[in-house]
């Protein structure tokens, strides 16, 4: 039986959803036997394959470009999409830019702050994007078919969501299987 392919993105986050990946300790090495994880930021494999996946897995928010076009590619390479930790369910703490005018987060993050560098030069670069006039939500740029929130959603939420999808199954996240942290 082919293994099933995955593939992580993390979005506009802090890496904690891919920890609580990781945190499953021990079970990722029966998790291994089946699935082939294509592309992660936690891996060597950095650049998803062209071909598509069974399972996409993206956390954190959608505050760039850069970051809509990458969850705009996993939608579309990926048979079910999974947003995973409360920045890519409902924006998270990544949100709180929302309250100010983009240029105003740019000016007092990389102008007016006293660790910025002589020259106070906003960065701009083509690889991350420009930022949008607000974060979003995973949702509100692409279809999710399952949510897994948390900060960081623990460890068994994962591993019961991963399980059960390779059983047939789509989960259906029970309270004890949430934190509310």
């Amino acid at each position: 039986m082919a293994k099933v392919k995955i593939a992580t993105d993390w979005l506009d986050a802090c890496a904690g959803c891919h920890m609580s990946l990781l945190d499953i300790d021990e079970r990722i090495v029966e998790l291994v036997k089946h699935v082939e994880f294509t592309s992660s930021p936690i891996t060597d494999l950095k650049h998803p394959p062209k071909e598509g996946v069974d399972v996409g897995i993206l956390t954190g928010a959608v505050g760039t470009t850069h970051q809509e076009e990458v969850a705009k590619r996993m939608r579309e390479r990926a048979k079910i999409l999974i947003a995973v930790g409360d920045c890519a369910v409902f924006g998270g703490i990544c949100t709180m830019r929302n309250f100010f005018d983009k240029e105003e987060v740019l000016r007092r993050g990389y102008i007016e702050t006293e660790s910025t560098d002589a020259e106070g030069k906003v960065p701009r670069s083509e690889e991350l994007g420009k930022p949008l006039d607000r974060v979003k939500a995973v949702n509100e740029v692409v279809k999710v078919d399952i949510h897994i929130p948390g900060c960081p959603p623990p460890a068994k939420a994962l591993w019961y969501a991963l399980t059960e999808l390779l059983q047939g199954r789509i989960p259906v996240l029970t309270g004890d299987l949430l934190t509310y942290e």
